[in-house]
C-alpha cells in the first residue's frame, strides 16, 4: 500500500498521481511487464478491461484498442447512438469506446476522445489509424475543464474515469455544459457502497484502481441533479471490489 493519502491531496496533486499511473499503463501496453493498473478483483475475476466487451463491440474497435482498455463496462452499448451525432468520451484512454462510437455515428457524425495523458493520446491515435477510422478526434484536456464550446455534443460517454477525478461535481457540470439540449449522458463508472472503510478511501492504489474515489449511488444522483441533468438511472452491473460495484449511469439534459 502506498503511503500517499489521496484524501489529503489537492485536486491538482491527485490529478498528477492519476496521470502518472495511466501514463505508465499506456507505455506498458503489449509488454510482458505487470500491468500498472489491476484488472481483476481480490478473487482474480476479470472486472475491468477487454473481457467486458462482447464480440461485436470488440470488432468495431479493433483488438489493439480493446486489449488496452481499463474500463469497467461498455457505455456504447447503452448510449443509443445514431448516425450524424457527435459523441464525447471523457477519459478516452486507448480509444476503444471512441472507435466504437465513431462507427456507430458514421457517416455524418464524429467521436471525440478527451484525455489528459500524452502517452494515452499517442496510443489512441495509433489505434484509430490502424483501425482505419477517420471520423475521430483525440484532444488533450481535463475533465474538469473540457476544451469544447457549450452545447456542442449530443452524447457524453465515459468508461470508469469520473471516479478518478478530484472534483466530480465540476466534471458533471462540464459534461452538462457541452451537451446540447436534449443530449444524453451515458457512462460506465464505479459506485461505492455507503459503508466503504476509511482504509480503502485513503489508499492511493485503490484510488488509481478506480475504487477509493467513487461516489455512492446517492452522491452520484445528487451530483447529476446539481449539474442540471434529469431522468437519472443507475443500474449496477457487477462487483469490482468488496466495497464497490460497476454501474451504468444515464441521464438527460432537458430539451429547450
Amino acid at each position: 500500500m502506498t503511503t500517499t493519502d489521496p484524501t489529503a491531496l489537492t485536486d491538482d496533486a491527485l490529478r498528477e498521481q492519476v496521470r502518472a499511473k495511466y501514463a505508465q499503463a499506456a507505455t506498458q501496453t503489449g509488454s510482458c511487464c505487470s500491468p500498472a493498473v489491476a484488472t481483476t478483483d481480490e478473487d482474480g475475476s476479470q472486472v475491468f478491461g477487454a473481457a467486458l466487451y462482447d464480440a461485436g463491440e470488440a470488432a468495431d474497435a479493433g483488438d489493439a484498442a480493446v486489449n488496452a482498455s481499463l474500463g469497467c463496462g461498455m457505455p456504447t452499448a447503452v448510449a443509443d447512438l445514431h448516425d450524424g451525432e457527435t459523441v464525447l468520451d471523457l477519459g478516452s484512454g486507448a480509444g476503444a469506446d471512441v472507435l466504437i462510437s465513431a462507427r456507430r455515428v458514421a457517416p455524418g457524425g464524429r467521436a471525440i476522445g478527451l484525455d489528459m495523458t500524452d502517452e494515452m493520446l499517442e496510443v489512441a491515435r495509433k489505434n484509430a489509424h490502424e483501425a482505419g477510422v477517420q471520423n475521430v478526434e483525440f484532444v488533450k484536456g481535463y475533465l474538469e475543464d473540457i476544451p469544447l464550446s457549450d452545447a456542442t455534443v449530443d452524447v457524453v460517454i465515459s468508461n470508469c474515469v469520473i471516479n478518478l477525478a478530484g472534483d466530480k461535481h465540476q466534471v458533471l457540470a462540464e459534461a452538462a455544459r457541452v451537451l446540447r439540449p436534449g443530449g444524453r449522458f451515458a457512462v460506465s463508472d464505479v459506485i461505492a457502497d455507503p459503508g466503504m472503510d476509511d482504509a480503502t478511501k485513503r489508499d492511493m492504489q485503490q484510488w488509481t484502481g478506480c475504487v477509493a474515489g467513487a461516489l455512492t449511488r446517492a452522491e452520484f444522483e445528487d451530483a447529476l441533479a446539481a449539474a442540471g441533468l434529469v431522468d437519472v438511472e443507475i443500474t449496477e452491473t457487477h462487483r469490482v471490489h468488496e466495497h464497490a460495484s460497476s454501474a451504468i449511469i444515464r441521464a438527460n439534459k432537458p430539451a429547450r
